[in-house]
């Protein structure tokens, strides 16, 4: 096994990190040679009779943290190249199972999809060499855009406690996580799970942060070295082993670091990364990854993915792109590897800004903190900064000699050119020298006029931000557009946020430049006696007078209609931002004399008004023609009732699912109707979503269910006043649902002035229960659950019921890791307890304590108990799975534990058994059968 030098801990087995473009393709680097430490192999997993030792003890080098199984699976390539050739091991941190997602392999849902998907997870990582997974045991309880109802479902504090938890018994140098901005369709589980990442990267550091771990447990502070995210904004621009060179960042100021996919693996038989990449997707085949296309065998048409470092408590090299920053050693340098012509590994350094926003001619203070590697002193060390032209700083310091482990600190005045651009980020690079090697690191300012204006952000966005800020994190805000939504040929308010940078009071004028079809009243507004560091509103309505522009992702560019608010200050000096207006279809619901007949057929003059158009795609492959998938919709009401019918053209019709698998509907051909009640909804946990299968496997009769919404589950039981048809030709050519919808039915009163509405339709053309197309009205990425971005309903001269407001049902079951023995066994092989909870006390424990033995049809074994509990036991064969399985309470004592076998042959198969304390924590231990 290769060793780090200067004698540091041994690199482990490892993992993989792929990137994935929008073509499916994958990256990982070139090699320095420089950088090389020599080739790792993949060892198979150990198990011994050792209950509790059945492998060292976990100890990592770097840690993926997502939301659900397949999370990594964009990054398997580089996570298996830097095991092969750095001999780097990788885990991964999996919150969820995933237990909300889909099933193409068979009915299966709740814990038992998760059950599955474990498994799948485990298969595919296995193939990049990463052999530990931690499932955490929260619930996947549907698709949701929210971070924030994530963690009240989820619990802030238990989660990160768990995460936290993890990091410390396994001790990584380097965190990858997810994406944690609220971007459009970006799931919010992935959101909070880079949440919990990135807080917990400063937690597990911190000994005052869940101190019971350090003294209760015996677990240790942990420092991670660096943290990135798994993705990077901007555009790629080629292929082939050059192409992490060819990026175009949105923010150059951010260290971006492009891994290759195109590289060879000796281990995988001259495969490329991306090959091997592949086919571990493949493995997640109840998601519908199965039928994943193959990649290019020729590197040269491989493609890149980007990932960038949030944070760095070390030296590392400038991730800007360059050939040296596209080596795909270099972002584990400082951490894992030393940095050719670098201070030596162990060293730290890192670095801080008084201030993060700072105006033209301001200054802010830079503090730099080194650190010099347990087993050797830094000397003659000499720390400085670099600022952009035209701007100052204080001259470089001599800190002479850091002991063995010591820090030093050291405070740097910069001050911003008079003439710096604002609203723009700028980057302050700091350096440490000591003789033979100088490392770096640097820190973004944000330059801001002295007054800027900037349209309301959605909560979601404001409460990213919030939390950035509180977190230490202010380079992440300002990743997520401004963007507001109105209804085509309406009109709403919209707030411009007025911030005074400065330290006086302001005055001046805010005006809004819109394109052409809009208007606003006024266009532009005073302001006065605006205090330092205070921040304030004005409001315009603004109109959309121009009916026919078009809607949705159609509008604007990719549906983003720009425009400019400029601020002045009390100087006349102006400052400009660019946010968007978002048009969302609208459409008014005529009331009808007679009530419609919900046959599944649209008759002449039983929907009064035009037809509303859901041919327009949002997600997956484009529809070859009309005939391949489009759809028209109708709409009326009656009495209190509301009416919809579609009629979908359609040339193949899609699995039929069993009537009691009348769920996850985008498995095959299905409509779907959302409504917001009160059109203001931050999520789907207040809303109604029915989705319609026209046909089941049964019968051409439709089937119905609630999904993702206020009340999830069959409709029957969650909407037992709806009334569904459909109908479907003989000769298909598609088919047409029609569905009466009491108000009552709904989570909440109408307002029927702006009602949410949104009608989807899912285009199946395969019998493997995966989807190819999705079209409908208001169409967006991920805008099934996006509410604001639903059209707009009216209702003329209706009086709606009350509806008492219910709280959302949430699903809160998910499988326990107790119930997983490929968890368990994972837990006796490394010594860390599951689910990242604490071990139990050791006065509350229970051991295999003696051989296991096949005896009159059932398997036994001893086991010591200190504490009373339940025992969950598996016998379980690699490759085979559970062959039986048992779960009884335990006393204090010595006793035996018998699985009864249903004929199979367990010998040379394992007995497993996860011990969960009555006081708290558990156990697990293993033995071979004889």
């Amino acid at each position: 096994m290769p060793v780090h030098p200067l004698g540091r801990r041994p690199l482990a087995l490892g993992a993989t990190l792929c990137i994935t473009t929008a073509l499916g393709l994958t990256s990982a680097g070139a090699l320095s040679a420089s950088a090389q430490v020599g080739p790792a192999t993949t060892a198979p997993v150990v198990l011994t009779d050792k209950p509790g030792q059945d492998g060292s003890a976990a100890d990592l080098d770097v840690l993926f943290i997502g939301a659900h199984p397949d999370d990594e699976a964009s990054r398997l390539s580089t996570y298996g190249r830097w095991n092969e050739e750095y001999g780097v091991e990788t885990g991964v941190v999996t919150i969820t199972r995933g237990e909300g997602g889909g099933n193409a392999v068979g009915p299966e849902e709740g814990p038992a999809l998760g059950l599955i998907r474990e498994a799948e997870e485990r298969r595919a990582v296995s193939r990049a060499g990463v052999t530990d997974v931690y499932n955490l045991d929260e619930v996947d309880f549907y698709y949701t855009v929210s971070a924030p109802l994530t963690g009240e479902v989820w619990g802030e504090q238990d989660t990160l406690d768990e995460v936290v938890r993890v990091i410390r018994s396994t001790r990584p140098e380097v965190i990858v996580t997810m994406d944690p901005a609220p971007s459009p369709g970006n799931h919010g589980n992935h959101q909070y799970s880079a949440l919990m990442a990135l807080q917990a990267y400063d937690a597990a550091a911190d000994p005052a942060r869940f101190p019971g771990q350090i003294t209760q447990e015996g677990l240790e502070p942990w420092s991670v070295d660096k943290i990135f995210l798994n993705n990077a904004r901007g555009s790629a621009a080629g292929t082939g082993p050059d192409c992490p060179t060819r990026f175009e960042p949105v923010r150059p100021t951010q260290n971006i670091y492009g891994v290759w996919a195109g590289e060879e693996s000796e281990r995988h038989g001259g495969r490329t990364w991306a090959q091997v990449e592949r086919e571990a997707q493949r493995e997640y085949a109840s998601q519908g990854w199965s039928v994943f296309p193959d990649v290019p065998a020729d590197g040269s048409r491989i493609g890149c993915d980007f990932l960038v470092q949030v944070d760095s408590r070390v030296p590392y090299t400038r991730g800007d792109l360059t050939s040296e920053a596209a080596d795909p050693a270099t972002m584990l340098e400082g951490a894992l590897l030393p940095e050719p012509g670098g201070l030596p590994l162990g060293t730290g350094l890192e670095t801080k800004v008084s201030s993060f926003a700072v105006q033209p001619g301001g200054t802010t203070q830079v503090t730099v903190k080194v650190t010099a590697p347990e087993d050797q002193p830094l000397r003659e060390v000499r720390l400085g900064l670099r600022a952009p032209d035209g701007w100052s700083v204080d001259e470089p310091v001599g800190v002479g000699q850091v002991p063995p482990g010591r820090t030093e600190t050291r405070t740097f005045e910069v001050r911003v050119a008079e003439d710096a651009a604002t609203n723009a980020r700028h980057l302050v690079s700091v350096f440490a020298q000591s003789p033979g090697g100088e490392g770096y690191s640097d820190v973004e300012v944000e330059v801001v006029p002295s007054v800027r204006g900037q349209q309301e952000p959605l909560t979601r966005v404001s409460t990213f931000q919030q939390w950035a800020e509180q977190n230490g994190y202010p380079q992440m805000e300002g990743f997520v557009k401004p963007v507001l939504t109105l209804p085509s040929g309406g009109e709403r308010e919209v707030e411009v946020v007025l911030e005074n940078f400065s330290d006086t009071i302001q005055h001046g004028e805010v005006s809004i430049d819109l394109p052409a079809g809009f208007s606003a009243e006024p266009a532009t507004q005073a302001y006065a006696g605006l205090p330092p560091g205070e921040s304030r509103t004005v409001t315009f309505t603004v109109t959309n007078v121009d009916g026919t522009l078009p809607t949705s992702n159609q509008g604007g560019t990719n549906g983003d209609y720009d425009y400019a608010v400029t601020t002045t200050d009390a100087s006349g000096a102006a400052s400009t931002t660019h946010p968007a207006l978002e048009l969302v279809p609208s459409a008014e619901v005529l009331e009808t004399d007679g009530s419609p007949q919900v046959d599944g057929t649209v008759s002449q003059g039983e929907y009064p008004g035009d037809p509303i158009d859901l041919s327009r795609r949002w997600e997956g492959a484009a529809c070859e023609s009309p005939v391949d998938c489009s759809a028209q919709g109708w709409l009326t009401r009656h009495g209190d009732d509301l009416f919809v019918a579609v009629e979908v053209t359609d040339d193949v019709l899609g699995a039929r699912l069993a009537r009691s698998d009348c769920k996850r509907h985008w498995r095959t051909d299905s409509v779907e109707i959302a409504i917001d009640p009160t059109g203001d909804s931050e999520n789907t946990s207040t809303t109604f979503k029915t989705a319609v299968l026209p046909v089941t496997a049964e019968s051409d009769d439709p089937c119905y269910l609630r999904d993702a919404d206020n009340h999830q589950g069959p409709g029957e039981k969650t909407a037992p006043g709806l009334e569904v048809a459909s109908s479907v030709a003989d000769a298909y050519d598609g088919y047409v649902v029609e569905v009466r919808i009491p108000a009552e039915e709904l989570p909440g009163t109408v307002d029927p002035d702006h009602m949410g509405l949104n009608v989807f339709v899912y285009d199946s053309d395969t019998q493997d229960k995966t989807g190819q197309t999705r079209i409908g009205w208001s169409t967006w990425g991920g805008v099934q659950g996006d509410p604001y971005r639903w059209g707009v309903a009216s209702l003329p001269g209706w009086q709606p019921p009350t509806v008492p407001a219910e709280p959302p049902v949430i699903p809160d079951v998910a499988l326990k890791s107790v119930d997983s023995p490929q968890s368990i066994a994972q837990a006796v092989r490394t010594g860390v307890a599951l689910a990242g909870e604490p071990a139990a006390d050791p006065g509350s424990t229970a051991w295999l304590s003696g051989p296991a033995r096949l005896r009159d049809g059932h398997v036994e074994a001893p086991v010591r108990i200190s504490g009373t509990g339940l025992a969950h036991l598996f016998v379980w064969r690699e490759g085979d799975g559970v062959l039986a399985s048992e779960t009884t309470a335990l006393e204090p004592g010595t006793r035996w534990v018998r699985v009864p076998m249903g004929g199979a042959d367990p010998r040379g198969a394992r007995l497993l058994m996860a011990y969960e304390a009555d006081s708290g924590g558990t156990t697990s231990s293993g033995r071979t059968i004889r």
